[in-house]
C-alpha cells in the first residue's frame, strides 16, 4: 500500500490526482503517524521528516519518496514502481518516425509513454531519464533517417539499436494510434548493440519521400531541392526550416535587378 504523508497542501492534492488517475490503492496521513500495516512506499515532501520505518518487526522495509511539486508525476511513477516490484533500471525505447513513439520503463513496469513529433523526441528522453542511475535507450532500426538523427542527439546517453522486426503488434478495434507506442514497449524490452552515431546515406526515394513530404506541408505547394533534403535527412534542419529557406532564397533571386542589356 502507498502512504501520502504530508503537509505540503499542493503537493497532496497533486499526488492524490495522480494516484486516483493511475487506480492505485492509497491512503492519507499526518507526517509522524503511525503507518497502518501493510505499507510498502511513504509519499513525502522534503519538509516532512525523516524516512519512514517498517510500522511492525517482520514487515517488509517501507520505501520513501520525496516528491516535490515540480516533479510529481516521476515521484508517484517511482511509488507505484516499488509498490508492483518494477524496481530496476530505466529503459527508454523509441519506435523512430517522424512522430516517435516512446515507452519509458522501470524494471518490467511501463511507467510513461508518448508519442511526440520528432524534433521534441530528445527533451522528452531527456526529461524522463533525468536523474536516472545509468539509464538505456533503445532505438529501432526501421526508419533510418529519424532513428539515425536521435542516435546522434543522445550523445550523452548510452544507446543500443535494436532490431525491431516483429515489434508492432497487430491493433485490434478501437487499438488505431497505439502502434508506435506499443512498439517502443516491445523495443524496450529488447537487447540490442551498443552504438554512439549512426551515419547514412539517404537514398534517392529517401530524399523523395521528405521532398514530397516538404510538398505536403507548404502552404504554396512549394517543393524543397535535393540539397535542402539532404540537410533534412542528416537533422540539420526540419522540414519547415528548409521550406522557409526554400522561400528566402526565391525573394533574394527575386530582389536582384535584372542586367539592362542597353547598357
Amino acid at each position: 500500500m502507498i502512504v501520502v504523508a504530508t503537509d505540503d497542501f499542493e503537493l497532496y492534492h497533486d499526488v492524490v490526482d495522480e494516484l486516483r488517475d493511475r487506480g492505485v490503492a492509497f491512503t492519507t496521513l499526518e507526517p509522524g503517524d503511525e503507518l497502518p500495516d501493510g505499507t510498502r512506499v511513504v509519499i513525502r515532501s522534503p519538509e516532512d521528516g525523516a524516512t519512514a520505518t517498517s510500522p511492525t518487526e517482520g514487515s517488509p522495509r517501507v520505501e520513501t519518496v520525496v516528491a516535490t511539486a515540480e516533479a510529481v508525476r516521476r515521484s508517484v511513477e517511482e511509488a507505484v514502481s516499488i509498490l508492483r516490484g518494477g524496481g530496476g533500471r530505466t529503459v527508454v525505447g523509441v519506435d523512430p518516425g517522424i512522430r516517435p513513439g516512446i515507452a519509458v520503463l522501470a524494471g518490467d513496469t511501463i511507467v510513461a509513454a508518448f508519442q511526440v513529433p520528432l524534433a521534441d523526441a530528445v527533451e522528452t528522453i531527456h526529461r524522463e531519464i533525468d536523474d536516472a542511475p545509468d539509464p538505456v535507450v533503445r532505438i529501432g532500426d526501421g526508419a533510418r533517417l529519424q532513428g539515425s538523427q536521435l542516435i546522434n542527439d543522445l550523445d550523452d546517453v548510452t544507446v543500443e539499436l535494436v532490431d525491431e522486426t516483429g515489434t508492432t503488434p497487430y491493433l485490434g478495434t478501437g487499438a488505431r494510434g497505439m502502434g508506435d507506442v506499443l512498439a517502443a514497449v516491445n523495443i524496450a524490452r529488447l537487447s540490442g548493440d551498443a552504438i554512439d552515431s549512426r551515419q547514412i546515406d539517404p537514398t534517392a526515394g529517401e530524399l523523395q519521400r521528405i521532398k514530397d513530404r516538404s510538398r505536403r506541408e507548404s502552404d504554396d505547394g512549394r517543393t524543397i531541392d535535393e540539397g535542402l533534403a539532404r540537410r533534412v535527412a542528416a537533422g540539420e534542419l526540419t522540414v519547415d526550416e528548409a521550406l522557409e529557406t526554400h522561400r528566402e532564397r526565391d525573394a533574394d533571386n527575386d530582389a536582384e535587378p535584372a542586367d539592362d542589356a542597353d547598357e
